[in-house]
């Protein structure tokens, strides 16, 4: 592998040995495939990376762990090192564990080995469980600070939660749902990836409060543990399609949306009304070309920001804040959709 950087730098960034390191490079063998491509990814994450060296400043090597959708954890990647250079003087290393879907327990001995290895910080999106909450309490305990990101683990000693008020979120796509279905009697399906996030969890509660409140002549039909991959919560949605009548409107937490739009074109039954969460690639298309209503979506960029800043006090190097202000979101329109999604 050719690269510029020092060994200590690529095992750091792979959390490796320096010996696992040079052997790899040097292409001595004797370790597994699974290692090297550790080594790959850590070399290309480097690569992204390397205007900052330029930069004096304090230095912060933090571990993102984050169960999602690709199409998800890609646009949360992508916002994380836009914003890393306008940390300065900081400088902002960045390993990333990203998976569409993890067992607990794979997930708590990657926090464990986190811990051990040592890290400024992780940002985590990961299941609301008591095994998970442990591990956060664990890093809190060899002082690594948690930021959850999206979806909350507020029992752990996590330093802080960034996202959206999910609940809020939940009521507007009711809301909106609503004033578009008019008063006729409909059902609406509610898809999560897994009831084990408390963000999808909360946006649900919102929903449905939303919903006896305002518009009790809408019933809600559940489907969940697609885990927002496409074809496992495409064959959801076809055999709810295939059970049920009267289905008018969509509401997506969990995502999929691509799926669950093909799904209803396949029964031939019409979607008068869909909300989906946040412009991914798929979002944006389906927007365009009129096949979901809206999209509640919120800054990530802004997440990031404000997430790093969370790990930069709590190594003393802002002062301390106390406020934990919740994101902004919006609604987005085939009609208003950011220039940058272009």
């Amino acid at each position: 592998m050719t690269h510029e950087f020092p060994i200590k730098e690529i095992a750091l960034q792979a959390g490796l040995s320096v010996a696992t390191v040079d052997r790899v490079l040097n292409g001595r063998g004797g370790v597994r495939k699974l290692t090297a491509q550790r080594i790959a990814v850590a070399l290309r994450e480097l690569g992204r990376q390397s205007e900052q060296t330029v930069l004096a400043g304090r230095k912060f090597m933090i571990d993102i762990v984050m169960e999602a959708p690709s199409r998800f954890t890609e646009v949360v990647r992508q916002a994380l090192e836009a914003e890393m250079p306008a940390m300065r003087p900081a400088i902002f290393r960045s390993r990333f564990h990203l998976r569409e879907v993890f067992l607990v327990k794979e997930l708590v001995t990657l926090l464990d080995r986190i811990g051990a290895r040592g890290s400024h910080g992780v940002l985590l999106k990961a299941p609301d469980t008591p095994e998970i909450a442990a591990a956060v309490n664990r890093l809190s305990d060899r002082r690594i600070p948690v930021i959850t990101l999206v979806t909350d683990i507020p029992t752990s000693r996590r330093r802080a939660y960034v996202g959206i008020d999910n609940r809020a979120a939940g009521e507007t796509a009711a809301y909106l749902i609503g004033q578009w279905l008019g008063p006729e009697n409909a059902k609406v399906l509610v898809t999560l990836s897994s009831n084990r996030f408390r963000g999808e969890e909360e946006r649900e509660i919102g929903f449905r409060r939303a919903l006896r409140a305002r518009y009790p002549h809408l019933s809600v039909i559940e489907v969940s543990e697609g885990y927002g991959i496409d074809r496992a919560t495409g064959a959801q949605v076809r055999d709810v399609l295939e059970r049920e009548r009267g289905i008018a409107a969509v509401y997506s937490i969990g995502g999929g949306n691509a799926a669950i739009c093909a799904a209803f074109r396949a029964a031939k039954c019409a979607c008068r009304v869909f909300i989906g969460h946040d412009l991914d690639a798929d979002n944006i298309r389906l927007l365009r070309h009129g096949e979901i209503s809206a999209v509640l979506h919120h800054d990530l960029a802004q997440d990031m920001r404000l997430a790093c800043q969370h790990l930069m006090r709590a190594h003393g190097a802002l002062p301390k804040d106390q406020r934990r202000p919740l994101s902004h979101f919006q609604i987005v329109t085939p009609f208003n959709l950011p220039l940058s999604s272009d």
